[in-house]
């Protein structure tokens, strides 16, 4: 079992709501988050990528460090913490990308890998001149597919030529290579997103209530036979560790009650646009309505673990064992304490 730590270099983090802190995205705590996963044996840590936020009365994700640079600076300040940026694919040439991961694993003596990030909120995008139009939520896993095989062509040979339906490259070069293959990871909930990380990712990140996460890891498992590959599972959660289960569930209640409606309505104002089914925004539309253990839209649509220690470390053993992930990606209303508590008082239980 791996676990890692979805990285809040977004404002809020992922909880649209006055009733978990609000705050303002800066290294120093990324670092901080970092270190205190890499000092309790943590596996790795992923920053998104945001272009333009929800606002509401927390500015939720208005402010966002860009990822790359961010996991450049922990590269050079942690020692043995995985790093995954994102890339939002259609922000950036593939060429580019390329470089930059190399350059980030030269840093980090081998610890990058690449969150590979198709798009569907169409805002972002627009208000750059970058949207390509309606249809790409249709076609964004083939648009993703070409920009992947021109990443790991690099990558593999330095120099590509490629004459394809979205990109075209005349001898391009990128070097230095880097020394070993770049892990690949990919939260398609789709169809379409499922094939592909089947055809190209070495890890799936699941949003997902438990009873869907049963289905959603045997279809990868019986695509990944179909392609020949490998594909770690992890399940996102949020995580909320208090001396007892009622302490906990207090906490759970209050950012319910300060849910930012605002920031809220916008972000399924955004995901109504997608036209992709049972991909992550209709997830999040879905969210508006469940509870807590399922994923309601107070923390984002993610599903939360929480109560007591020992309890805690029962939901998460029952999880995998009924699942059969292979990891865990966390975030925390205050990250530091929370991973603190994680590391001390729930990961030395863990049977797993």
């Amino acid at each position: 079992m791996k676990f890692g730590v979805f990285l809040p270099n977004g404002s809020n983090g992922y909880i649209p709501s006055a009733g978990s802190p609000v705050y303002e995205p800066t290294y120093q705590h990324n670092l901080e988050i970092s270190l205190a996963a890499e000092k309790y044996g943590l596996d790795f840590v992923l920053s998104m990528m945001k272009f333009r936020g929800f606002g509401g009365e927390t500015g939720y994700w208005d402010s966002c460090l860009e990822s790359f640079t961010l996991m450049a600076g922990l590269a050079a300040n942690t020692e043995k913490i995985g790093l995954f940026p994102s890339i939002s694919i259609l922000s950036q040439h593939p060429a580019v990308v390329a470089r930059m991961i190399a350059t980030i694993d030269d840093i980090s003596n081998g610890r990058c890998g690449l969150n590979i990030v198709t798009g569907w909120n169409r805002p972002e995008y627009a208000q750059m001149g970058m949207w390509p139009g309606d249809e790409h939520y249709q076609s964004r896993y083939d648009y993703a597919a070409e920009y992947v095989q021109i990443l790991q062509a690099l990558w593999r040979e330095g120099r590509a030529s490629w004459d394809g339906r979205y990109f075209q490259l005349d001898d391009c070069s990128v070097l230095p290579t880097p020394n070993r293959e770049i892990p690949l990871v990919c939260a398609g909930a789709s169809p379409a997103g499922r094939q592909f990380v089947a055809e190209y990712a070495d890890h799936q990140f699941v949003l997902t209530s438990e009873d869907k996460l049963v289905g959603s890891v045997a279809d990868i498992r019986a695509k990944a036979i179909e392609t020949k590959r490998d594909v770690g599972i992890y399940a996102l959660f949020h995580l909320i560790v208090a001396d007892s289960d009622q302490q906990a569930r207090a906490e759970v209640d209050a950012i319910i009650a300060g849910a930012d409606q605002g920031a809220i309505s916008n972000i399924l104002a955004s995901a109504d646009l997608d036209t992709n089914a049972d991909g992550t925004a209709e997830q999040l539309k879905a969210a508006l309505n469940q509870d807590v253990e399922t994923g309601n839209m107070a923390f984002m649509g993610i599903p939360v673990i929480y109560g007591a220690p020992d309890t805690v470390v029962a939901r998460i053993e029952a999880i995998v064992n009924r699942t059969g992930i292979d990891g865990m990606l966390f975030s925390w209303p205050d990250f530091v304490s929370g991973i603190e508590r994680f590391g001390s008082e729930v990961l030395p239980a863990l049977e797993l």
